[in-house]
Protein backbone atom coordinates (compact mmCIF):
# COMPACT_ATOMS: atom_id res chain seq x y z
CA UNK A 1 0.00 0.00 0.00
CA UNK A 2 1.56 3.22 -1.06
CA UNK A 3 1.32 6.39 0.97
CA UNK A 4 0.76 9.70 -0.78
CA UNK A 5 -1.29 10.97 -3.60
CA UNK A 6 -3.04 8.52 -5.80
CA UNK A 7 -2.45 8.60 -9.52
CA UNK A 8 -5.82 10.17 -9.93
CA UNK A 9 -4.75 13.04 -7.68
CA UNK A 10 -1.61 13.57 -9.73
CA UNK A 11 -3.57 14.05 -12.96
CA UNK A 12 -3.19 17.58 -14.26
CA UNK A 13 -6.21 19.86 -13.86
CA UNK A 14 -8.38 20.10 -16.92
CA UNK A 15 -7.45 23.25 -18.72
CA UNK A 16 -10.38 24.95 -20.37
CA UNK A 17 -8.96 26.86 -23.30
CA UNK A 18 -10.25 30.27 -24.28
CA UNK A 19 -11.55 28.79 -27.49
CA UNK A 20 -13.80 26.43 -25.51
CA UNK A 21 -15.09 29.26 -23.27
CA UNK A 22 -18.46 30.69 -24.44
CA UNK A 23 -18.57 34.26 -25.65
CA UNK A 24 -19.99 37.08 -23.54
CA UNK A 25 -23.24 37.14 -25.44
CA UNK A 26 -23.57 33.34 -25.38
CA UNK A 27 -22.90 33.27 -21.64
CA UNK A 28 -25.62 35.85 -21.02
CA UNK A 29 -28.11 33.99 -23.20
CA UNK A 30 -27.39 30.63 -21.52
CA UNK A 31 -27.78 32.23 -18.08
CA UNK A 32 -31.09 33.81 -19.12
CA UNK A 33 -32.43 30.49 -20.39
CA UNK A 34 -31.24 28.74 -17.24
CA UNK A 35 -33.08 31.36 -15.17
CA UNK A 36 -36.25 30.77 -17.18
CA UNK A 37 -36.50 34.38 -18.37
CA UNK A 38 -37.55 35.68 -21.75
CA UNK A 39 -35.94 38.52 -23.65
CA UNK A 40 -39.02 40.68 -22.98
CA UNK A 41 -38.78 40.09 -19.22
CA UNK A 42 -35.08 40.90 -19.13
CA UNK A 43 -35.67 44.02 -21.23
CA UNK A 44 -38.47 45.24 -18.94
CA UNK A 45 -36.38 44.64 -15.80
CA UNK A 46 -33.16 46.28 -17.07
CA UNK A 47 -34.74 48.90 -19.36
CA UNK A 48 -32.47 47.70 -22.16
CA UNK A 49 -34.35 47.60 -25.46
CA UNK A 50 -35.39 44.17 -26.74
CA UNK A 51 -33.46 44.62 -29.98
CA UNK A 52 -30.36 45.59 -28.01
CA UNK A 53 -30.63 42.54 -25.72
CA UNK A 54 -30.89 40.29 -28.77
CA UNK A 55 -27.88 42.00 -30.38
CA UNK A 56 -25.73 41.57 -27.24
CA UNK A 57 -26.66 37.88 -26.96
CA UNK A 58 -25.50 37.55 -30.57
CA UNK A 59 -22.19 39.28 -29.62
CA UNK A 60 -23.05 42.31 -31.68
CA UNK A 61 -22.10 45.29 -29.53
CA UNK A 62 -22.25 47.91 -32.29
CA UNK A 63 -25.81 49.06 -31.45
CA UNK A 64 -24.68 49.84 -27.88
CA UNK A 65 -23.06 53.07 -29.06
CA UNK A 66 -19.62 52.52 -27.50
CA UNK A 67 -17.65 50.48 -24.99
CA UNK A 68 -18.91 52.45 -21.99
CA UNK A 69 -22.54 51.71 -22.86
CA UNK A 70 -21.76 48.11 -23.82
CA UNK A 71 -20.14 47.48 -20.43
CA UNK A 72 -23.10 49.02 -18.65
CA UNK A 73 -25.57 46.81 -20.55
CA UNK A 74 -23.47 43.68 -19.86
CA UNK A 75 -23.40 44.49 -16.15
CA UNK A 76 -27.17 45.04 -16.00
CA UNK A 77 -28.02 41.89 -17.98
CA UNK A 78 -25.61 39.73 -15.97
CA UNK A 79 -27.11 40.80 -12.65
CA UNK A 80 -30.63 40.20 -13.92
CA UNK A 81 -29.91 36.63 -15.09
CA UNK A 82 -27.96 35.79 -11.90
CA UNK A 83 -24.32 35.71 -12.97
CA UNK A 84 -21.28 37.63 -11.80
CA UNK A 85 -20.68 40.48 -14.28
CA UNK A 86 -16.94 40.84 -13.44
CA UNK A 87 -15.65 37.87 -15.51
CA UNK A 88 -17.84 38.87 -18.42
CA UNK A 89 -16.55 42.44 -18.28
CA UNK A 90 -12.95 41.22 -18.21
CA UNK A 91 -13.65 38.91 -21.15
CA UNK A 92 -15.26 41.80 -23.06
CA UNK A 93 -12.24 44.02 -22.31
CA UNK A 94 -9.85 41.33 -23.53
CA UNK A 95 -11.81 40.81 -26.73
CA UNK A 96 -12.36 44.50 -27.48
CA UNK A 97 -9.04 46.15 -26.66
CA UNK A 98 -9.17 46.65 -22.89
CA UNK A 99 -10.94 49.22 -20.76
CA UNK A 100 -11.67 52.57 -22.40
CA UNK A 101 -9.51 55.44 -21.29
CA UNK A 102 -11.39 57.93 -19.13
CA UNK A 103 -12.37 61.09 -20.94
CA UNK A 104 -10.90 64.26 -19.41
CA UNK A 105 -13.66 66.29 -17.83
CA UNK A 106 -12.06 69.73 -18.06
CA UNK A 107 -12.22 70.07 -21.88
CA UNK A 108 -15.88 69.10 -21.88
CA UNK A 109 -16.77 71.70 -19.29
CA UNK A 110 -14.62 74.30 -21.05
CA UNK A 111 -16.36 73.61 -24.34
CA UNK A 112 -19.71 73.92 -22.60
CA UNK A 113 -18.75 77.30 -21.16
CA UNK A 114 -17.61 78.82 -24.43
CA UNK A 115 -20.53 77.53 -26.45
CA UNK A 116 -22.48 80.58 -27.61
CA UNK A 117 -26.05 80.73 -26.46
CA UNK A 118 -28.63 81.46 -29.09
CA UNK A 119 -31.29 83.79 -27.88
CA UNK A 120 -34.54 84.53 -29.59
CA UNK A 121 -36.05 88.00 -29.88
CA UNK A 122 -37.31 89.54 -26.64
CA UNK A 123 -40.97 89.90 -27.52
CA UNK A 124 -41.90 91.10 -24.02
CA UNK A 125 -39.61 94.12 -24.23
CA UNK A 126 -40.89 94.91 -27.73
CA UNK A 127 -44.52 94.83 -26.57
CA UNK A 128 -43.77 97.05 -23.57
CA UNK A 129 -42.02 99.57 -25.82
CA UNK A 130 -44.99 99.57 -28.22
CA UNK A 131 -47.47 100.14 -25.38
CA UNK A 132 -45.40 103.05 -24.05
CA UNK A 133 -45.35 104.65 -27.52
CA UNK A 134 -49.14 104.27 -27.90
CA UNK A 135 -49.83 105.71 -24.43
CA UNK A 136 -47.53 108.64 -25.13
CA UNK A 137 -49.25 109.34 -28.45
CA UNK A 138 -52.73 109.18 -26.88
CA UNK A 139 -51.68 111.51 -24.05
CA UNK A 140 -50.16 114.00 -26.51
CA UNK A 141 -53.32 113.93 -28.65
CA UNK A 142 -55.53 114.45 -25.60
CA UNK A 143 -53.50 117.48 -24.46
CA UNK A 144 -53.55 119.04 -27.91
CA UNK A 145 -57.25 118.29 -28.25
CA UNK A 146 -57.99 119.94 -24.88
CA UNK A 147 -56.12 123.09 -25.92
CA UNK A 148 -58.04 123.21 -29.20
CA UNK A 149 -61.39 122.77 -27.42
CA UNK A 150 -60.60 125.60 -25.00
CA UNK A 151 -59.69 127.89 -27.91
CA UNK A 152 -62.86 126.93 -29.78
CA UNK A 153 -65.03 127.55 -26.71
CA UNK A 154 -63.47 130.97 -26.28
CA UNK A 155 -64.25 131.81 -29.92
CA UNK A 156 -67.77 130.32 -29.98
CA UNK A 157 -68.90 132.04 -26.74
CA UNK A 158 -70.81 135.24 -27.49
CA UNK A 159 -69.93 138.63 -26.21
CA UNK A 160 -70.70 139.02 -22.51
CA UNK A 161 -72.52 141.96 -21.01
CA UNK A 162 -69.40 142.98 -19.08
CA UNK A 163 -67.20 142.78 -22.17
CA UNK A 164 -69.70 144.81 -24.21
CA UNK A 165 -69.79 147.50 -21.59
CA UNK A 166 -65.99 147.72 -21.35
CA UNK A 167 -65.56 147.69 -25.12
CA UNK A 168 -68.06 150.48 -25.70
CA UNK A 169 -66.36 153.82 -26.26
CA UNK A 170 -66.93 156.46 -23.60
CA UNK A 171 -68.71 159.57 -24.83
CA UNK A 172 -66.89 162.86 -24.84
CA UNK A 173 -67.10 164.83 -21.64
CA UNK A 174 -66.12 161.97 -19.35
CA UNK A 175 -69.67 160.76 -18.76
CA UNK A 176 -70.07 156.98 -18.48
CA UNK A 177 -71.92 155.27 -21.29
CA UNK A 178 -75.51 154.44 -20.56
CA UNK A 179 -76.02 150.81 -19.61
CA UNK A 180 -77.94 148.63 -22.03
CA UNK A 181 -81.42 147.97 -20.63
CA UNK A 182 -82.41 144.39 -19.84
CA UNK A 183 -84.54 142.63 -22.47
CA UNK A 184 -88.21 143.49 -22.07
CA UNK A 185 -91.42 141.91 -23.33
CA UNK A 186 -90.97 143.79 -26.58
CA UNK A 187 -87.89 141.64 -27.24
CA UNK A 188 -90.16 138.62 -27.72
CA UNK A 189 -91.26 140.06 -31.03
CA UNK A 190 -87.61 140.16 -32.19
CA UNK A 191 -87.11 136.42 -31.53
CA UNK A 192 -88.05 134.04 -34.38
CA UNK A 193 -91.65 132.94 -33.89
CA UNK A 194 -91.10 129.51 -35.50
CA UNK A 195 -88.16 128.58 -33.25
CA UNK A 196 -87.25 128.41 -29.59
CA UNK A 197 -84.26 130.55 -28.61
CA UNK A 198 -82.52 130.16 -25.26
CA UNK A 199 -79.66 132.36 -24.05
CA UNK A 200 -77.66 131.13 -21.03
CA UNK A 201 -75.46 133.67 -19.21
CA UNK A 202 -73.23 133.32 -16.16
CA UNK A 203 -73.04 136.78 -14.57
CA UNK A 204 -72.73 135.52 -10.99
CA UNK A 205 -70.11 132.79 -11.34
CA UNK A 206 -69.30 129.78 -13.44
CA UNK A 207 -71.45 126.71 -13.95
CA UNK A 208 -71.42 123.49 -15.92
CA UNK A 209 -74.26 123.36 -18.44
CA UNK A 210 -75.61 120.85 -20.97
CA UNK A 211 -77.92 121.69 -23.88
CA UNK A 212 -79.69 119.32 -26.28
CA UNK A 213 -82.17 119.82 -29.14
CA UNK A 214 -85.50 118.01 -29.55
CA UNK A 215 -83.72 115.01 -31.18
CA UNK A 216 -81.41 114.61 -28.21
CA UNK A 217 -78.41 115.91 -30.15
CA UNK A 218 -75.84 117.55 -27.89
CA UNK A 219 -75.54 121.28 -28.59
CA UNK A 220 -73.13 122.05 -25.75
CA UNK A 221 -71.68 120.20 -22.78
CA UNK A 222 -69.09 122.02 -20.75
CA UNK A 223 -68.18 124.80 -18.33
CA UNK A 224 -69.59 128.29 -18.72
CA UNK A 225 -67.19 130.67 -17.00
CA UNK A 226 -68.24 133.84 -15.21
CA UNK A 227 -69.21 136.56 -17.67
CA UNK A 228 -69.71 134.12 -20.60
CA UNK A 229 -72.95 133.33 -22.40
CA UNK A 230 -74.26 130.75 -24.89
CA UNK A 231 -77.24 130.92 -27.23
CA UNK A 232 -79.10 127.80 -28.42
CA UNK A 233 -81.87 127.53 -30.99
CA UNK A 234 -84.12 124.69 -32.16
CA UNK A 235 -87.35 124.28 -34.11
CA UNK A 236 -89.21 122.59 -31.25
CA UNK A 237 -87.53 122.60 -27.83
CA UNK A 238 -84.29 123.03 -25.89
CA UNK A 239 -83.40 120.71 -22.97
CA UNK A 240 -81.06 122.22 -20.37
CA UNK A 241 -79.15 120.91 -17.35
CA UNK A 242 -77.60 123.57 -15.08
CA UNK A 243 -74.90 122.38 -12.69
CA UNK A 244 -75.07 125.54 -10.55
CA UNK A 245 -78.38 127.18 -11.37
CA UNK A 246 -77.78 130.06 -8.93
CA UNK A 247 -74.98 131.37 -11.16
CA UNK A 248 -77.08 131.33 -14.34
CA UNK A 249 -79.41 133.90 -15.95
CA UNK A 250 -81.79 132.64 -18.68
CA UNK A 251 -83.47 134.45 -21.57
CA UNK A 252 -86.07 132.40 -23.44
CA UNK A 253 -87.44 133.70 -26.72
CA UNK A 254 -86.09 137.15 -25.79
CA UNK A 255 -87.64 137.29 -22.31
CA UNK A 256 -85.82 136.99 -18.98
CA UNK A 257 -86.71 134.02 -16.80
CA UNK A 258 -87.41 135.28 -13.28
CA UNK A 259 -87.06 131.94 -11.44
CA UNK A 260 -85.02 132.28 -8.26
CA UNK A 261 -82.49 129.44 -8.63
CA UNK A 262 -80.51 128.58 -5.50
CA UNK A 263 -76.68 128.59 -5.58
CA UNK A 264 -75.31 125.10 -6.12
CA UNK A 265 -78.71 123.69 -7.17
CA UNK A 266 -78.90 121.41 -10.20
CA UNK A 267 -81.84 122.22 -12.49
CA UNK A 268 -83.25 120.28 -15.45
CA UNK A 269 -85.30 122.58 -17.72
CA UNK A 270 -87.14 122.32 -21.03
CA UNK A 271 -88.26 125.31 -23.10
CA UNK A 272 -90.45 125.36 -26.22
CA UNK A 273 -91.73 127.97 -28.67
CA UNK A 274 -94.65 128.82 -26.33
CA UNK A 275 -92.44 129.75 -23.37
CA UNK A 276 -91.03 131.56 -21.34
CA UNK A 277 -91.99 129.23 -18.58
CA UNK A 278 -89.94 126.60 -16.75
CA UNK A 279 -90.45 123.10 -18.09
Amino acid sequence: MSIGNSPEDERPFEDVSEEARPSVGRALKDARLAAGLTVDEVSAATRVRIALVQAIEADDFGPCGGDVYARGHIRALAREVGVDPAPLLDQYAAEHGGRPAPTPAAPLFEAERIRPERRGPNWTAAMVAAIVVVIGFVGFTAVKGGDSDDSAKAQVGGATPGASASASPKPKGGKPAAQKPAPSDSAIAAAPQDKVTVQVSAPNGRSWISAKDHNGRMLFDGLLNKGESKTFQDSTKINLILGDAGAIQLYVNGKKIEDQFQPGAVERLTYTKGDPQAG
